[in-house]
């Protein structure tokens, strides 16, 4: 397996473009793309959990009922939430895609990610649509992705190669997240291709299952955005042996669907708003699974423990007591904790004690821009890892005024 070019353009079949309609004030930003299947492909998605969800993921899932779905439309600058004519307008964005593009618009997926609660204009995505569909490329991934942003600073954008079956596959994604970052099922806009043949049911399976320790391990703020959802097409045109069942090829899948997701879920809590570093919680020696990923993603959640981060305060007390207060059965009393990053490693906390430690050494550990939180429990062999960033000053700032 490789990493490769061409993110959601790398597999077989797919094209993507992004313009700008209008929707954002900013005429120099993307705010519109678009992903394109040239056959029907077995679809899957996740949702957010907020029981406030955004009109599109709800149209999204009407449109999946049967497992199948050929392209992808979505709009920054506006989420099309708390909209009382939502569902209309993401309607309408499905009907002007399937129409231009010539295709059932019951086999789009629609998506919006901005500003909560602002009525969405359909007219500068209609006036869009026929530039969107000229601007579609087999080098249209980069596009795409910048459509797809709003407080971003940087594109996510990954694709990976593998063989099944002799035959060369490719999965490739991109992805926005930036702020509102606290997933219990995806993270803000995640769209994935790939040209293996597999069923819709395992390729729901393969995504669900892959994202409980992806996806849901990361959070920037806390906080679970309306519009939260990951969807996966894989149209086939790679011509391997279908995955109909569980099994090597499935496997081999599996691994790598999660490395495109490992890479992506990087890149969001790397680029959370204002951060200045990525942070990665490695647990291990963890009685249970759930045992692990409860203390990974307590720490990497610990607001407290962010702050230390960003001022490269090796403050190991935070991530004790992070995991005091996450509900765990541990034995506080087995705990190590060291940092590691470019710079070196550093042990700071033995048996749930502090340790003699050089805080000039810890201090150039820290301030690396990424930066891994090593927590041993020492009490069985289970291991999770989560995602995170530090909180800094301009988290305030751009959360102050997002709206205005």
């Amino acid at each position: 397996m490789k990493f490769v070019k061409g993110g959601v353009c790398a597999a077989k079949g797919f094209t993507a473009g992004g313009v700008h309609c209008g929707i954002r004030k900013n005429r120099d930003k993307k705010d519109l793309s678009l992903i394109v299947s040239e056959t029907r492909a077995s679809a899957a998605a996740v949702y957010t959990t907020n029981l406030v969800k955004g009109a599109p993921l709800t149209v999204t899932k009407e449109h999946l009922a049967d497992g199948f779905a050929q392209a992808v439309i979505c709009n920054s600058g506006n989420a099309n939430t708390c909209n009382a004519n939502g569902i209309e307008i993401a309607n309408e964005m499905s009907a002007l895609c399937a129409n231009a593009l010539g295709i059932s618009e019951n086999d789009i997926v629609v998506a919006s990610t901005g500003v909560i609660g602002q009525p969405l204009d359909i007219e500068p995505i209609a006036d869009g649509i026929p530039e969107l569909v000229a601007s579609l490329s087999v080098d249209g991934s980069d596009a795409a992705a910048q459509g797809i942003m709003t407080t971003d600073t940087k594109k996510k954008e990954v694709a990976v190669e593998f063989e099944l079956d002799g035959k060369t596959c490719r999965i490739g994604g991109i992805a926005k997240g930036s702020g509102m970052i606290h997933p219990n099922m995806a993270t803000m806009l995640v769209f994935i291709t790939s040209d293996v043949a597999i069923s819709p049911s395992m390729l729901q399976k393969a995504l669900s299952g892959d994202i409980a320790n992806t996806f849901n391990m990361v959070s920037v703020d806390g906080d679970t955005s309306t519009n939260d959802m990951v969807t996966v097409l894989a149209n086939g045109l790679a011509g391997n042996s279908k995955i109909t069942a569980e099994g090597g090829n499935f496997d081999i899948f599996m691994k790598a669907l999660n490395s495109v997701t490992v890479e992506l879920c990087r890149g969001i809590a790397g680029d959370g708003e204002g951060a200045t570093k990525l942070l990665e919680c490695k647990v291990t020696g963890a009685k249970t699974l759930d045992i692990a990923k409860t203390v990974a993603k307590s720490v990497i959640c610990s607001s407290l423990l962010k702050a230390a981060m960003f001022g490269a305060d090796a403050n190991w007390g935070r991530v004790l007591c992070a995991i005091g207060y996450s509900g765990a059965d541990v034995d506080v009393n087995k705990i190590d904790v060291a940092f590691r990053s470019e710079a070196g490693e550093i042990a700071v906390c033995e048996n749930g004690a502090g340790i003699a430690f050089s805080e000039e050494i810890a201090k150039e550990i820290l301030l690396k821009d990424e930066i891994e939180i090593l927590v041993a429990l020492n009490d069985g062999g289970y291991s999770s890892t989560a995602w995170g960033c530090d909180l800094t000053y301009d988290y305030v700032k751009i959360n102050g005024d997002y709206r205005t």
